[in-house]
């Protein structure tokens, strides 16, 4: 599934969280062992579609939706799910279009969500099982307690991917000091946060669909992922070929669709950095900007770390300037002179140890 996708179906799960009216509704529908077909959003495509049924455009409750689940045909949403337009409805979507369904329930379903960007949930009354379409993808609306264990089995991964990324970073900042960074470490590094990213968006997806019953697992998540986004970003500035702001946030979606094998293949990496034919090898020296270093000093803002990684070029070069030199660059005077070269050193202490 791709990053949209992926996006657009949390973004739809949440509309039928626990904790939301809908969700309600739907667990009334299946408790009367009624089934139902319910359309939401993009009410223009789907006007396209309707035959038949008549307009109610009344506030969504939960007693309403299963009152109207009795009858045959679909009911129609606000995309804001706080509106039922129609019910009875008799949809009519393009019959050429592909379905891997058999049931003319879910049929339908599938091809209005293909020919439409609505969200589509069929009901069966026989297997009490919901469906939800978006863009042609079906997902199985799973029970509370099936979703609560697997965010747990999730949270642990992302817990034992998290250990292993801050190992993996401490080392990293170790042989920057030393200046023996080279692409091999470069890429394990942004591997690292790959699989963190990849967990934490599995676990998004979780906190989305358990809506109210989620927030425990959703400080879980967050404190785990605490400073990922921010580190990530700043060891692409550090080692990528254009380390700008808005080149890294690309880089880093050209990163996130990479199979596992490919994300650890150095020479995909090296390419995707912008080195070209400049770096083959894993072997091959890397030296970092020292971005991310520098935001460990304290009350160093981002304004002043850019001055200074402009002023120096490297990591190194930052290491090696003396307080005078660094007191040259504009904006940060003696004092913070003083701080950026006692930091640096507090920093070396920590991870030689």
């Amino acid at each position: 599934m791709d990053l949209h996708m992926e996006g657009r179906l949390r973004s739809e799960l949440e509309k039928v969280a626990p904790g939301t009216p809908l969700r309600e509704g739907l667990d009334f529908v299946l408790a009367a062992g009624t089934g139902a077909l319910i359309v939401i959003g993009d009410h223009e495509a789907v006007e396209a579609l309707c035959n038949g049924g008549f307009t109610i455009d009344t506030p969504l409750s939960p007693q309403r939706l299963v009152e109207l689940a009795k009858m045959d045909g679909a009911i129609i949403l606000d995309a804001e799910c706080a509106h039922i337009l129609k019910a009875n409805v008799h949809l009519v979507p393009d019959s050429e279009l592909p379905t891997t369904e058999t049931g003319m329930r879910h049929r339908t379903a599938e091809r209005v969500s293909r020919q439409t960007l609505a969200l589509v949930i069929s009901i069966s009354q026989r297997r009490e099982v919901v469906s939800l379409y978006v863009e042609g993808h079906r997902t199985i609306l799973e029970q509370i307690e099936v979703l609560l264990a697997k965010a747990d089995q999730a949270l642990q991964t992302l817990q034992r991917y998290r250990n292993r990324l801050d190992r993996t970073l401490a080392h990293l900042t170790e042989i920057e000091f030393d200046d023996l960074v080279t692409l091999a470490d470069v890429t394990e590094v942004i591997g690292r946060f790959e699989l963190v990213d990849r967990t934490a968006r599995e676990v998004g997806r979780y906190i989305a669909e358990l809506g109210t019953e989620g927030r425990l697992v959703r400080m879980q998540a967050e404190e785990l992922t605490a400073t990922v986004d921010e580190d990530y970003l700043l060891v692409l500035r550090d080692y990528a070929h254009d380390g700008g702001p808005r080149k890294v946030h690309s880089l880093r979606g050209r990163i996130a669709v990479l199979n596992t094998e490919q994300l650890l293949e150095p020479k995909t990496i090296a390419e995707i950095l912008g080195f070209g034919g400049e770096v083959q090898s894993a072997e091959d020296h890397l030296r970092p900007r020292g971005f991310r270093v520098l935001r460990r000093i304290p009350m160093l803002p981002a304004s002043v770390v850019n001055r200074i990684v402009d002023r120096f070029d490297s990591l190194q070069g930052i290491i090696e300037a003396s307080v005078e030199d660094l007191d040259g660059v504009d904006g940060v005077g003696e004092r913070r002179a003083i701080a950026i070269s006692g930091g640096l050193d507090r920093i070396k202490e920590h991870v030689h140890v």
